[in-house]
């Protein structure tokens, strides 16, 4: 059961529509002004409110034999009940470990930081305005860098923690990405409480960073739309993601259990006429109108590579063969997508071919040939993605 005070955040959070991360730091230097006024220096005290509503207070202190000023001392048997290996005169080595230990919490997390500056080969240092900068460093590989945007530096930017490391003298690393696909994750849970809360879950996400995602989404509460949950009101849920993403489109899919229509679903804007799953290589064979085969694969492919990502199954998108007579669907049932509108490019035509993943994750076209018939197809395969 949270307590008022998260209730309080969550409520907040929701009715103004601010990033989480924002309320969560503004309220922690709240507090940590609250507590200098209220006992004066706390110079050393650093405040942290997690993504729960949780609050986190560390203290540095010197080590000593006689503790004479409790608010900056700590006795050697105190000290080494924390810090087996304290000893007299010290204060960065427990602090050291207290830093640790909230900055380990940060992994899987979205943080504001500012760009300093960047080296050629190991990218972006990041400074997270934490009193002890001298102890911690943030570094976002050009790996990690999103191609479409760009960076300067004194820009603030919010990136997500993938890994945070010891490394010598004693420093920390935080490493951070643009590019991860759970940054979009937290993006979602920022933004929209029923994720938040876990009555909208998120099943899985397919992302070409800068260009566009694919959300899956399923509800676990009966009678809520877990699209509309993540579009909201006018689309102002999601128009704050594609905001902070510098623009980059994203598909919100409902998820289904049945995987021929999982599959569907996730070729927006497209609707099949036909999924048929070969099990035996596992590819979703999807008959789509001739008139939306382009539309079905998307420019350079995107969009069936991107489906292929997000359900698992390599996909197979062609048009029907001669002679084959569907009826297209109508639905008056809820949608079950939501696609940002996109500029069709003039001329776009539909690129045959089969794609396969690489080593990077990302398509490589050969060319496919269908014996008998005139069916013209697109394949995109696809393994597991990275965590």
């Amino acid at each position: 059961m949270r307590s008022e005070f998260q209730a309080a955040i969550a409520q907040l959070i929701a009715e103004k529509g601010l990033p989480r991360e924002v309320v969560m730091e503004t309220v922690a230097t709240a507090l940590l002004a609250a507590y200098r006024k209220s006992f004066g220096g706390g110079e050393n005290v650093r405040i942290e409110v997690d993504k729960n509503g949780e609050v986190h207070v560390w203290a540095a202190k010197r080590v000593v034999a006689q503790v004479n000023d409790a608010n900056e001392e700590i006795s050697l048997a105190e000290a080494q009940r924390l810090v087996p290996r304290a000893a007299l005169g010290q204060s960065r080595e427990a602090e050291h470990e207290h830093l640790y230990d909230q900055i380990k919490n940060w992994m899987g997390e979205i943080r504001l930081g500012t760009l300093t500056h960047k080296d050629p080969v190991r990218g972006w240092s990041i400074d997270f305005d934490l009193d002890k900068a001298d102890k911690i460093e943030g570094v976002m590989p050009p790996s990690e860098e999103v191609p479409t945007e760009r960076y300067r530096n004194g820009q603030r930017l919010r990136v997500y923690v993938y890994d945070v490391r010891r490394i010598q003298g004693r420093m920390l690393q935080i490493m951070v990405s643009r590019t991860h696909r759970d940054l979009v994750r937290r993006l979602f849970e920022a933004e929209v409480p029923e994720i938040y809360e876990g009555t909208v879950e998120i099943k899985a996400i397919a992302r070409e960073p800068g260009s566009r995602s694919k959300v899956a989404v399923v509800a676990r509460q009966e009678g809520l739309d877990p699209i509309g949950s993540c579009v909201g009101v006018r689309g102002s849920r999601i128009n704050n993601i594609v905001h902070e993403l510098n623009d980059e489109k994203i598909d919100i899919i409902q998820w289904h259990a049945d995987q021929a229509t999982f599959v569907a679903n996730a070729l927006s804007p497209v609707k099949p006429l036909k999924v048929e799953l070969r099990e035996v290589d596992h590819t979703a064979l999807v008959t789509v109108p001739e008139r939306q085969l382009s539309l079905a694969i998307g420019k350079d492919g995107q969009n069936a590579r991107l489906a292929a990502k997000l359900t698992g199954w390599r996909v197979d998108v062609i048009k029907p063969a001669e002679g084959e007579i569907y009826e297209e669907r109508v639905d008056d049932a809820p949608e079950h997508a939501y696609t940002q509108p996109a500029r069709r490019e003039r001329g776009e035509r539909p690129q045959a071919g089969r794609y396969e993943r690489n080593e990077r994750g990302e398509g490589n076209r050969r060319s496919s040939h269908h014996r008998g018939g005139n069916k013209h197809s697109s394949s995109y395969g696809y393994g597991g993605d990275r965590e």
